[in-house]
């Protein structure tokens, strides 16, 4: 399937500009917990626009495999929040933190020195927290169905959830996802830091350990190999970077007690991403009823080309839903985060007239 042409008309960009500008200041924020498993909590934020009408089904945003939902998606910097920018479109957004991540509960396990044992926070548990959040959502917005956006992991995860409770869910964003039945994959498959050297077909347990720690030094250099251009300003507002950075170290209560300050991340979502890596199939698109949008960036580092043509063929063998197939050129696997001139217009674009259609 030929990818669709996201190139912003200059109203839209204009209009996109002016919500971007306006969003943050307008937006209302209300911060709620849902219980997943027992002792669980699983945090969401809301993020609505009492300015606009209402529009859609509710909206929830899925985190990828480190970075928890508020860094990922409601930096309080223009440009940086696309959970605003949606919700100048009148859609009701909720951003989630699996557990393990950000508000949520952690395992126990990662009050504790890191060591290799199992990954912690495995797929399966990740879809149980996302299907309770779905719940409390309906019942807070009284709708019958979400749409939900993942990004890179949280596309996975949401691509799982979604085949598994098909009638829950209208509308699907898979963005920048990885969905596997292939093999090669330079980033986080055989031969790269994520296998073991010893065993190619193994998970790198010794380096990546049950949970890992994350300093701020490591948040930016992948985002800063990625952009095609030398000055990495031009392409991603330095203001939106520091944010998220910022952002990404507050969300462990615990990130000062450490030397450098480091906030903790499971491990689990970097196993099964192997897994998807190196071929596995973890969940089966076929089996999604709703209208999918599947977006990729041209220079992602994380999905690859032979995952949109999988997800395509498997999407569009079904007999319910529609799909629609966007790669935004030139951009980057945090698209969502860059200048507007550099895809996030694009982005914005497809992704909010999806939603809102």
């Amino acid at each position: 399937m030929k990818p669709a042409d996201v190139k912003p008309t200059v109203l839209f960009a204009a209009a996109l500009l002016f919500a971007s500008c306006t969003a943050l200041a307008s937006t209302e924020r209300a911060s709620f917990t849902v219980t997943s498993d027992p002792g669980v909590e699983i945090a969401v934020r809301e993020v609505v626009d009492p300015t606009v009408p209402p529009v859609g089904h509710p909206v929830i945003l899925l985190h990828g495999a480190r970075v928890p939902g508020v860094p990922s998606f409601d930096l309080e910097v223009t440009g940086g929040s696309l959970a605003a920018d949606l919700a100048a479109s009148g859609l009701a957004v909720y951003i989630v933190d699996l557990r393990g991540y950000g508000a949520s509960t952690r395992p126990a396990a990662m009050n504790a020195p890191r060591h290799p044992a199992e990954p912690l926070v495995r797929t399966g548990a990740a879809v149980r927290d996302l299907a309770a959040a779905v719940d409390a959502v309906l019942t807070r917005s009284g709708a019958e169905q979400v749409a939900i956006l993942g990004w890179a992991t949280g596309g996975h995860w949401a691509g799982a959830y979604a085949a598994l409770v098909p009638e829950r869910v209208s509308k699907l964003v898979l963005y920048n996802a990885l969905y596997g039945y292939t093999s090669d994959h330079p980033t986080i498959g055989r031969g790269s830091r994520v296998a073991d050297p010893n065993d190619p077909e193994r998970f790198n347990i010794e380096r990546f350990q049950n949970y890992r720690l994350n300093a701020a030094d490591s948040l930016l250099p992948g985002w800063d190999r990625s952009i095609p251009i030398d000055d990495k300003a031009a392409w991603r507002a330095p203001a939106v970077a520091e944010a998220y950075v910022e952002a990404a170290l507050d969300s462990d209560p615990t990130s000062e007690q450490r030397d450098p300050p480091s906030f903790r991340a499971p491990s689990g979502a970097m196993a099964d991403s192997f897994l998807l890596a190196t071929g596995a199939a973890l969940w089966d698109a076929r089996l999604i009823a709703a209208d999918v949008l599947v977006v990729r960036s041209e220079i992602d580092f994380w999905s690859r080309p032979e995952d949109v043509t999988l997800l395509s063929a498997h999407l569009g063998a079904r007999d319910r839903g529609q799909l629609r197939v966007v790669e935004i050129p030139q951009a980057t696997h945090f698209v969502h985060l860059d200048r507007a001139e550099r895809g996030r217009d694009a982005f914005l674009q497809a992704v909010t007239t999806f939603l809102v259609e």
